[in-house]
């Protein structure tokens, strides 16, 4: 009995102390935290932003989209002030057919996330230069669909998601105050046709709107402040 018995007592101490130790390792992986992602470092974003990198063929941001982010160029977006959040998830949507754009998708292919990152948090902190509504006959339409929507085609007001001065809401939706009346056009037929696909509900709203609507509209936020 004697012999039977001590192999599997011999069997039975070393099951406990594998389950010990195996408990104890759990507790220190449990105490032991995880490496927090890089901070974004805006410095690193100013100088991409401005200079590029000649070695990858990257032009500078601000040939297209102007110093601090204050483009002058009707078709290319001011990106002054946005959100880093947005504007990170804009760059990588860029490399996705969610968003395809002969030029950014090619240049947000070059960076890296962290460039993303860092040039996002460059733009978040920058002074935005404001823009102004320049249709007199179609502000009035324009004011009625940012604040009232379009009730009879079930198109909800702008200033639901996008604030009542165009600030947007961090994270979630962009903030559009004095953007270039252009630029909003292009991205709400972009949506309405489904050649930009990368927001639902904008997708949704914007095949519910005229062009007409769609240019009243975006003369109006031209002149949010």
């Amino acid at each position: 009995m004697n012999r039977a018995f001590l192999p599997a007592a011999g069997a039975a101490f070393v099951k406990s102390l594998l389950v010990a130790t195996f408990a104890v390792s759990g507790l220190v992986s449990a105490a032991t935290p995880a490496a927090a992602p890089a901070k974004a470092d805006a410095a690193k974003g100013a100088t991409l932003y401005d200079n590029g990198d000649a070695a990858r063929g990257l032009p500078a941001c601000v040939s297209c989209h102007g110093a601090a982010g204050n483009s002058t160029i009707a078709a290319n977006p001011k990106l002054s002030a946005q959100f880093d959040a947005y504007t990170h998830k804009q760059l990588m949507d860029f490399t996705t057919p969610n968003r395809v754009n002969p030029v950014m998708t090619s240049f947000a292919k070059m960076l890296s996330d962290d460039e993303k990152k860092n040039i996002a948090a460059y733009l978040a902190t920058q002074t935005p230069k404001p823009g102004a509504a320049k249709n007199k006959d179609t502000v009035l339409l324009g004011k009625q669909i940012y604040r009232g929507g379009i009730p009879g085609t079930g198109v909800a007001a702008c200033a639901s998601c996008h604030g009542a001065n165009g600030n947007g809401m961090p994270a979630q939706f962009p903030r559009l105050s004095g953007q270039h009346q252009d630029y909003t056009v292009s991205q709400l037929q972009a949506f309405k046709s489904g050649a930009r696909k990368n927001s639902v509900q904008m997708t949704t709203l914007a095949k519910r709107m005229s062009d007409d609507e769609m240019k009243a509209v975006a003369d109006y936020i031209a002149g949010l402040k």
